[in-house]
């Protein structure tokens, strides 16, 4: 027989699908999709979301370190695979090993690749990150062509790409900013094509941008928070609305469930969990459940979140635990031990999303999920 588990996460795979075929749809069939699957593709599980997406349609998979792309060509991952965060020194022996995709910007790095690939013979691809505006990873545009002209030296280093990000198109409807930045990468391309400079993928566009800027597509798009079938913000939807477009239709993909652990009374006056922060105004009926903030569900849900039992709501009571949270389930009848409860998902009708939950932290749908303990198993649906 087998193990019913105590939580897990549910991965509904037509969602999945759907949402890569929207993408998919508004960047038409010639450029290049790269399917983001960094942070444990966004909580949803990076080995069971890649298979989904590579056999609906993405070309390319992103990943923020050296360990997650390792992870999936020792799974018999063999797409492209860009691995879009910082890769030491000490690790991009491993990078040529795997035959993984990095960006670059720090002339160390290059230096590095140089030799190691004249001892191996063997090549890398390289995306050069420039600098447009968000000040985080990237060369400076008066830094970019002798930084090229360092890659060239060596043969084993193919410039392959050049990429940038956008610092503020997801949290506003003013995107003024976003096409300063927009300008600044043009130009950083133009100025090596100027100089003979071939750029095979030109690539700044993420999920929001996707969605509000075509002009932003170039020879690829990087789809994140999108493909999992949330918004960016609701400044993107809006900005979608004011553009007076139609709004792109958006599946969630996962979900997240437990099981009740214990069923108890306490009376009136009782006090409940850690530091006695909440206490019964009448004679109340409790489901504890084996779930906590070592599994990602935050510690600001403590008394102002709900769960789904039996397509009810049930009050968080008191603080949420490392390992236990306590539910008010008084006036839900019929309640028994280990039956389902949705902590994010759909049930009876009802539903409580990642961005519900994003408002009660005072926080982003981004790190509701991606914080889901990778632990716990993900099912397909």
């Amino acid at each position: 027989m087998k193990t019913k588990p105590m939580q897990w996460i549910e991965i509904d795979s037509s969602a999945l699908t759907h949402n890569i075929h929207q993408f998919r749809r508004l960047i038409g069939k010639n450029r290049k999709l790269l399917a983001t699957v960094k942070a444990n593709a966004y909580g949803h599980g990076i080995l069971e979301v890649a298979k989904i997406v590579l056999q609906e349609g993405a070309d390319w998979l992103g990943v923020h370190s050296i360990d997650e792309g390792i992870l999936l060509r020792q799974k018999k991952v063999n797409c492209p695979i860009l691995v879009l965060g910082y890769v030491s020194n000490d690790e991009l022996e491993q990078a040529i090993k795997y035959n993984l995709r990095l960006t670059v910007y720090n002339p160390e790095t290059i230096k590095r690749l140089g030799s190691l690939t004249a001892q191996s013979r063997r090549k890398i691809r390289l995306h050069v990150k420039v600098e447009t505006g968000t000040h985080r990873q990237g060369i400076r545009e008066e830094d970019l062509l002798s930084f090229v002209e360092k890659i060239q030296r060596f043969p084993g280093l193919i410039l392959e790409g050049m990429s940038s990000h956008f610092a503020n198109i997801e949290d506003t409807k003013d995107h003024s900013y976003a096409r300063f930045q927009l300008d600044n990468f043009k130009k950083s391309c133009k100025k090596l094509e100027e100089d003979g400079i071939a750029i095979p993928i030109k690539h700044i566009a993420c999920t929001a941008a996707t969605i509000l800027f075509p002009e932003t597509y170039f020879d690829m798009v990087r789809i994140g928070i999108g493909m999992y079938g949330l918004w960016p913000s609701k400044e993107t939807y809006l900005s979608c609305i004011l553009q007076n477009r139609k709004p792109i239709q958006l599946k969630p993909v996962l979900s997240w469930k437990t099981r009740i652990a214990q069923i108890k009374k306490i009376p009136k006056g009782a006090y409940v969990g850690y530091g006695c922060t909440f206490r019964a105004t009448r004679e109340t009926v409790l489901a504890v459940l084996p779930i906590g903030y070592y599994d990602g569900y935050s510690r600001d849900f403590s008394s102002v979140s709900y769960v789904l039992i039996k397509g009810q709501r049930a009050p968080v009571c008191g603080r949420v635990a490392m390992d236990f949270i306590m539910t008010d389930v008084t006036d839900i009848p019929d309640v028994k031990l280990e039956d389902e409860v949705v902590l994010l998902g759909e049930g009876g009708g009802d539903s409580i999303t990642a961005d519900d939950l994003a408002a009660l932290a005072v926080t982003i749908n981004y790190e509701i999920v991606t914080r889901i303990n990778p632990r716990i198993p993900r099912i397909i649906l």
